[in-house]
């Protein structure tokens, strides 16, 4: 994958001036605070790491390194590619998986989903989104295209209402122990827009 230039590298950049390094220091704080213990963790969907290696600083009893289906440039942690279907690694082989906006990315959540419990021994912690109240899923479509569409991020827009995260909960074998909503990823007045109730972080335990 190359650097992006002209109107996308312009877009990269007020995304992160405005959005990127908050939502880094937000998110990595809610992710240490819900893995219970220490040990391995693999970051699905990894992206240029940059929430993994903060959670690391928060969280030194963590390792981590990510796997993606699009390397960048370059990248915080150690990343692997992977197909998008199969992870390259043994049932276990991790304790922890993190998943931080990668599935609504994807056309089919519950089997990533699936996988991502194959890998983890002790649980998964996931951030997305769920489609609710009025505008819900326009507003996701806006925050999705600002925040990746300089980066080429294949944009399905598959945004699961509660009835769906349900129902892939239960085809990927996993149930949730602790939920966190209204995260504060954005300062006010955007705040009123864009967080309300449209992003989530949970524990989930893989069924075994």
């Amino acid at each position: 994958m190359t650097s992006p230039t002209g109107a996308k590298a312009l877009l990269n950049a007020v995304h992160n001036g405005a959005v990127f390094n908050r939502r880094v220091r937000v998110l990595s704080g809610h992710l240490a605070a819900l893995i219970p213990g220490g040990g391995g963790v693999l970051d699905l969907g990894s992206g240029d790491g940059s929430i993994a290696a903060a959670l690391m600083r928060l969280r030194p009893d963590l390792w981590i390194e990510g796997v993606d289906v699009m390397l960048r440039p370059s990248s915080a942690i150690p990343v692997t590619r992977y197909d998008g279907v199969t992870l390259p690694f043994e049932d276990q082989s991790f304790d922890y998986v993190t998943i931080v906006d990668v599935l609504h990315h994807t056309e089919d959540p519950a089997a990533v989903l699936a996988e991502a419990a194959r890998v983890a021994r002790k649980g998964i912690v996931l951030k997305d989104h769920v489609r609710r109240g009025f505008m819900g899923g326009p507003t996701l479509r806006f925050m999705d295209w600002v925040g990746n569409r300089g980066h080429d991020v294949v944009l399905p827009y598959n945004y699961l209402d509660l009835k769906l995260w349900r129902r892939a909960y239960a085809e990927a074998g996993v149930n949730p122990v602790t939920v966190r909503e209204r995260l504060g990823l954005y300062p006010a007045p955007f705040n009123l827009a864009f967080d309300r109730a449209l992003h989530f972080v949970t524990l989930l335990e893989p069924i075994r």
